[in-house]
């Protein structure tokens, strides 16, 4: 478990780096961010949606999840993402102090395995996890409209009635993208949802389909 005090000085360079990535995240990212929380998520996809379906036509949305999302950050990807923000050298050079030697182990009753050192993953209850997330995932931008909730995505694609279908290629592109980033989507945890009209059906496989036989 990380140290109070060491939760105290995490904060603030979070708020330094918050100062320094203002404005520059995608405005649909409503996940660890000051003054944004799940509500306004949902308020802003379900006026989309609803807006839409008045309107006659279709929403197809998939509702992605990534495997043990703060397990699979890998260090050396964040760190170039912090270049990639222009943050201050001094940011880059405590985080990189900050995820150096990082190891684990574990108990079962008084017996416990020998350390194993990280070279991905952040702490746990760190303060720092869901923002460098964020500014991790920040790469992921597909050609149908997104939000996202730190490790939580939703695609929206609003479709005339009866139209075809072309959510298939918005998740081949996260995927792709998520690759980059080394991330993996979860399959089992990955959904569907249609709302109005009934699309013509796609000349794609859904996307679990396309994973499970990977």
């Amino acid at each position: 478990m990380t140290p109070t005090l060491s939760k105290l000085l995490e904060s603030f360079v979070g708020a330094w780096i918050l100062d320094k990535i203002q404005g520059k995240l995608d405005s649909y990212q409503y996940g660890a961010m000051k003054g944004r929380s799940t509500t306004h998520a949902l308020i802003d996809i379900t006026h989309h949606w609803n807006r839409d379906v008045d309107e006659g036509q279709s929403v197809r949305a998939v509702f992605i999840d990534f495997a043990k999302a703060f397990d699979h950050v890998d260090h050396k990807v964040l760190l170039q993402t912090f270049t990639e923000f222009h943050l201050p050298d001094t940011i880059v050079q405590w985080m990189c102090s900050f995820l150096r030697h990082g190891r684990q182990r574990v108990k079962i009753g008084s017996v416990m395995s020998e350390w194993l050192e990280m070279d991905a993953g952040m702490p746990q209850v760190s303060y720092l996890g869901p923002l460098t997330f964020i500014m991790l995932i920040d790469k992921l931008q597909m050609s149908c409209m997104t939000h996202k909730f730190v490790d939580d995505t939703t695609l929206s694609e609003i479709a005339a009635k009866s139209a075809t279908s072309y959510m298939q290629e918005c998740c081949n592109e996260l995927v792709e993208q998520s690759q980059e980033v080394r991330m993996i989507v979860n399959v089992r945890e990955t959904k569907e949802m249609i709302i109005g009209p009934i699309l013509k059906k796609s000349t794609a496989r859904s996307v679990a389909q396309r994973h499970s036989r990977r």
